[in-house]
C-alpha cells in the first residue's frame, strides 16, 4: 500500500532527494566519505554550502545587496534573533498575529523592544489574515508569518509597509510560489517543509538592516558576524545543509517557483472544491484566505471526526490530525506531494461521506 504523507512538519520531501542523500551517508560524490563524515571546512563542504547559497539568490531573483545564511536552530531561534540584530531597546517593532507562530514571535520580542500588535485575529480564532494594519510610522520593522500551519491561513499578497522593514517568517511556504522576495529586508524559515530536513534555519538578509541597534549582541547571535563567517562561524548541521541544496536544484531542475505555484494551485483548488462539495465536512477559514499549503477542517458531526482518522490511517493517509490545540483535519501540500496523493485523500472523503451522509 502506498503511504500518503500530508505531515505538516517535518514532512515529505522529493524521491530524488532522498535516493541522492541516501547515497551520500555511504559515499559523498566518490570521495569513499559520507557526508556525515567531511570536515565542515573542506573544499567538499564549500561546494554544497556555495551551490545552496546560489540556489536561493536564483530562486528568489535577489541581488547583492542581501546575505544568505544557513545556522542552526531552526524558526523559533529567529524569534528571539531578529529583535535581538533589529529593535533597539527603546524602539518599537510591528507584529501581525494570525496564529500561533506569530505570536510566540511577538511575546519573544517583547523581550528585547517595544512591540506594537498591528493585526490581531484572535476575535475568530486566527481563522482569517487581517489586511488593515495598525503600523506606527516609526516602527523598526513589521513581522509577518506568510502561512500558518496551525491554523490553515496564508498572506496572498504582502503587505505594503512604505520604509519600514519588512520581516517574514516563510517556514511553511517558502518556494512554494514566486514572489517579490525583494520586498522583505529579512527573510528567515526553518528547513522542515519546502526546503529540506529539519536541522538547519535560512535566514536571508538586506544587509543595510543591520548594525543599527546600540545593544551588545552575543557573537553566535550576531547576523553580521555569520555574514562574514560565510555561515561557518561554528560546525554547521552538514547534512541538513546538503538536503537543502539537493532540495533547491530540485526545484530548479522541475521548472523553478513558477511549476511550484502550478502544482501546488492545482492541488490546493482540488481539494477546497472537494470540500466545499461535501456537506459533512466543514471548512472554517476564510476562502480568500485559505492556505495553498496547510488545509484545515473539521468534521460537521464531530462524532465521527475518530472514526474519518481511522480510516486514514488505514487507507494510508499519514499525518492528518489536526495541531493539538486545534484539533481537526489538516492536509499539508508542500512542493514535494504528488497531485495523486490528493486525488486519494479527495477519494477518500467521497467515499466516507457517502458511508456518513
Amino acid at each position: 500500500m502506498k503511504l500518503h504523507n500530508f505531515n505538516s512538519g517535518p514532512s515529505i520531501l522529493p524521491l530524488p532527494v532522498l535516493e541522492e542523500a541516501a547515497r551520500a551517508i555511504h559515499d559523498f560524490n566518490g570521495t569513499g566519505l559520507s557526508i556525515l563524515e567531511i570536515g565542515h571546512r573542506t573544499s567538499w563542504f564549500q561546494e554544497v554550502l556555495q551551490e545552496a547559497v546560489t540556489s536561493v539568490k536564483q530562486l528568489m531573483q535577489l541581488d547583492d545587496s542581501y546575505e544568505v545564511l544557513f545556522l542552526h536552530g531552526g524558526a523559533t531561534t529567529q524569534f528571539m534573533q531578529v529583535p535581538m540584530n533589529l529593535l533597539d531597546e527603546k524602539a518599537t517593532a510591528a507584529y501581525a498575529d494570525n496564529g500561533i507562530w506569530g505570536n510566540k514571535a511577538a511575546k519573544e520580542a517583547a523581550l528585547f523592544g517595544n512591540v506594537v500588535i498591528a493585526a490581531d485575529t484572535s476575535d475568530r480564532k486566527h481563522t482569517y489574515i487581517k489586511k488593515d494594519l495598525n503600523l506606527p510610522e516609526n516602527a523598526a520593522y513589521l513581522h509577518i508569518t506568510t502561512n500558518n500551519t496551525v491554523e490553515g491561513t496564508q498572506w496572498h499578497e504582502y503587505p505594503d509597509t512604505g520604509n519600514i522593514p519588512l520581516v517574514a517568517d516563510m517556514s511553511s511556504d517558502i518556494f512554494s510560489r514566486p514572489a517579490d522576495f525583494g520586498k522583505f529586508s529579512l527573510i528567515y524559515a526553518g528547513a522542515q517543509k519546502n526546503m529540506g530536513a529539519a536541522g538547519v534555519n535560512l535566514v536571508v538578509v538586506k544587509k543595510d538592516v543591520l548594525g543599527k541597534v546600540s545593544r551588545k549582541i552575543p557573537t553566535i547571535m550576531d547576523y553580521s558576524k555569520h555574514i562574514a563567517a560565510g555561515s561557518l562561524m561554528n560546525t554547521p548541521p552538514v547534512f541538513a545543509v546538503y538536503v537543502s541544496m539537493l532540495t533547491l536544484r530540485w526545484i530548479l531542475a522541475e521548472g523553478g517557483l513558477t511549476e511550484m505555484e502550478r502544482r501546488n494551485t492545482a492541488k490546493a483548488d482540488l481539494l477546497y472544491n472537494t470540500l466545499d462539495r461535501i456537506p459533512i465536512f466543514k471548512p472554517t477559514v476564510a476562502k480568500e484566505d485559505r492556505s495553498y499549503m496547510n488545509a484545515v477542517f473539521f468534521l460537521e458531526n464531530q462524532s465521527l471526526e475518530e472514526s474519518f482518522l481511522e480510516l486514514c490511517k488505514k487507507e494510508g493517509m499519514v499525518g492528518v490530525k489536526g495541531y493539538r490545540t486545534v484539533g481537526g483535519i489538516r492536509v499539508s501540500m508542500y512542493n514535494a506531494l504528488d497531485l495523486e496523493s490528493v486525488q486519494a485523500f479527495c477519494s477518500l472523503m467521497e467515499h466516507f461521506a457517502g458511508k456518513n451522509g
